[in-house]
């Protein structure tokens, strides 16, 4: 009864922190999707993309969802954007901001015998499943991809410090997707905390603060913000 409560408490919290709306005549280059890294702070105007379009100077369409997963079966609140490739709209965009993965590990499997999950998601050679099936998506569309990594565990009692390893595993098969095609980016946040520092997340140690959030914007601004090749 109280595992049922919880999920509820966390899909009305997603569903009621849907991203953002993409209008037909959205003159925004830039979407982001993903979910509750980027999603955290939204309200107060202190999220990632809120930090990006500050240093950018333009808009960012935010479609993030606290809660979101890679794989997820239901349709209507998938379609609400608890379905991370379900966040996408068709548009102009040069740049797709997407992170994703950790909610599928950490919710979906435990971060315990998480192999064929982790398959699922993208295999070892990152040519294959879900995540390399959308980020391909979004580069036919025209978009250049940033794939975000996640937040490491300063090592003080984070429920997600024993996912060390699947996420390390998990963010090496991204980054070798990112090396296929000189259209996709791979932003790996391993380095951004201290060890001991408990500045960078959220009380929950789980999210990022909002110290966090605005680190995160100033790396993705400095490789969306660099002059083409």
């Amino acid at each position: 009864m109280k595992d049922s409560l919880v999920m509820l408490v966390v899909m009305l919290l997603a569903l009621t922190g849907c991203g953002e709306d993409v209008t037909r005549n959205d003159p925004a280059r830039i979407l982001l999707m993903g979910d509750s890294m980027m999603a955290t702070h939204h309200g107060s105007g202190k999220a990632v993309s809120h930090s990006v379009e500050r240093l950018l100077g333009e808009p960012v369409i935010d479609r993030s969802v606290v809660g979101a997963r890679m794989i997820y079966a239901l349709p209507i609140s998938g379609a609400a954007g608890l379905n991370i490739p379900k966040q996408y709209r068709a548009g102009k965009w040069d740049w797709v901001i997407l992170n994703g993965g950790g909610n599928d590990l950490w919710l979906g499997c435990g971060c315990f015998a998480c192999k064929g999950r982790m398959e699922r998601l993208i295999s070892k050679d990152g040519r294959k499943g879900v995540i390399p099936g959308l980020v391909s998506k979004l580069r036919q569309d025209g978009a250049k991809v940033l794939y975000v990594g996640y937040l490491r565990s300063p090592g003080l009692g984070s429920p997600i410090e024993y996912c060390r390893d699947e996420g390390n595993e998990f963010e090496a098969r991204v980054s070798k997707l990112a090396k296929l095609d000189v259209g996709i980016e791979f932003l790996s946040l391993a380095d951004l905390v201290p060890h001991g520092d408990r500045s960078y997340h959220a009380i929950d140690m789980i999210h990022p603060s909002v110290k966090a959030s605005a680190e995160i914007g100033k790396r993705i601004a400095a490789i969306i913000g660099q002059p083409p090749n």
